[in-house]
């Protein structure tokens, strides 16, 4: 069981675990300020608290436990689910929200900024024994826990949401080995998704997480970024909009191509090692960074990451060759010192530096992700009985209506095909 101060219980145990209470009037105004930027998530809320399209379903979540996050979490419980919400990661909650999800909206959360990893996992046996019918994952880590270490759970999924690049990755590969337990949907896929939340988000996001540990000016430096998918490309739009000089690591050619075609430098890490101020990646694989690339930088230099894990970068590797190591000699910063002097900084522990260092994605492009989860949670209830047990994708319909009712809450309008163009689109009569 989980222990602390700060918790009420039920007969099952701790019924939540944040680290302060008194935080939740202030976690409060900051859900009602991000609300005011998430309209499409406002409208399906409104709609779902009509009609209840999850009443009767246990839910759980192991998303970033955000002021954004909170208004999906308000939405689902408006459509009557019976939510228990942990952090996907041990740096990237917001405390006095996640005090204010308990005492405002009634939401079982197990969530601490800075939780050891005993911690973390103990959150995270919270969620899977909640039972829920219905999970929706950030990196997957429920999942991997409902094939592995409570697999008896495993039986009353109907299906699964996931959020994340590295989680899709991870559930592909249980799909490739035949060992796919229940439907999954790939939200991450969804252009409503990537196109933005990764791009936009992680983009400004990101930034905003380096600005505000390093207080460093960003034009005039040289900034590597490894990884040039949805996140890497919008890290490196912002950033060469702040002045700096890019330079892109891939192993992908197409990538690396577009890279070049967009205007940056394309590179081994091992030639970049040298030349970068700082350094960010983005890629979802494991140990990027590593000593031999270590070795070569430049005293003072920055290393960060804002893909899921912090084993992007090895840490370990980096500990091991240095012969001192300063935990926060300023918020955010832990310093590497080197045998022959050369110091290393590496922003909020390898973990998210968008979360870990700021505050993640600004509201108006999470109002798109969250309002994706939300319908797709509705879609695969609906359809439970449907679905194989294999990964799918968002259904189009759903994607279409999203996009349409942002763009109509930005004032925005578009054409529609004449009755002419659509036959013209479904026919091949039709000559030059």
């Amino acid at each position: 069981m989980i222990t602390t101060a700060k918790k009420k219980k039920t007969n099952s145990g701790a019924k939540y675990h944040v680290k302060d209470m008194s935080l939740a009037a202030k976690g409060r105004d900051r859900i009602l300020w991000a609300d005011h930027d998430m309209p499409v998530l406002a409208a399906i809320r409104e709609r779902f608290a009509k009609e209840k399209p999850l009443k009767g379903h246990r839910m759980s979540a192991c998303l970033h436990v955000t002021a954004e996050t909170a208004n999906l979490m308000a939405t689902l419980k408006a459509g009557g689910a019976d939510l228990v919400l942990t952090a996907s990661n041990p740096l990237s909650t917001q405390d006095d929200v996640a005090a204010a999800l308990v005492k405002y909206y009634d939401v079982r959360t197990y969530s601490i900024k800075g939780e050891d990893n005993k911690t973390y996992y103990q959150h995270l046996d919270a969620a899977m024994r909640h039972m829920p019918s219905i999970t929706m994952d950030d990196g997957a880590d429920l999942v991997h826990g409902l094939h592995t270490s409570h697999i008896e759970y495993s039986e009353n999924i109907v299906a699964s949401l996931e959020e994340t690049t590295t989680g899709v990755i991870r559930l592909r590969a249980l799909e490739r080995e035949g060992n796919l337990r229940f439907p999954v949907f790939a939200v991450n896929d969804a252009e409503t998704k990537h196109f933005f939340d990764n791009r936009y988000g992680t983009g400004q996001s990101t930034l905003d997480g380096i600005i505000r540990a390093t207080d460093k000016l960003i034009a005039g430096t040289t900034i590597v970024v490894a990884g040039y998918g949805w996140c890497g490309k919008g890290f490196a739009m912002r950033a060469s909009g702040h002045g700096a000089n890019i330079i892109i690591t891939e192993i992908n050619p197409i990538r690396a191509l577009e890279a070049q075609m967009d205007g940056f430098r394309v590179m081994p890490m091992a030639q970049a090692a040298p030349l970068g101020d700082i350094f960010c990646t983005v890629t979802g694989n494991m140990h990027v960074l590593r000593p031999e690339h270590f070795k070569k930088m430049k005293d003072g230099a920055f290393v960060c990451n804002s893909g899921h894990f912090d084993i992007e970068l090895d840490l370990k590797g980096l500990a091991k060759m240095s012969k001192h190591v300063e935990k926060n000699v300023v918020p955010f910063i832990d310093r590497y010192t080197m045998p022959n002097g050369r110091k290393l900084n590496v922003i909020a522990e390898g973990r998210l530096v968008n979360l870990g260092a700021a505050h993640g994605h600004p509201a108006s492009v999470m109002d798109m992700s969250f309002a994706t989860q939300a319908l797709t949670t509705e879609f695969a209830l609906k359809n439970s009985k449907k679905l194989g047990v294999h990964v799918h994708e968002v259904p189009e319909k759903i994607e279409k209506y999203i996009a349409t009712l942002k763009l109509k809450t930005m004032g925005t309008k578009i054409d529609t095909l004449t009755p002419d163009q659509k036959k013209y689109l479904t026919s091949w009569t039709m000559g030059t």
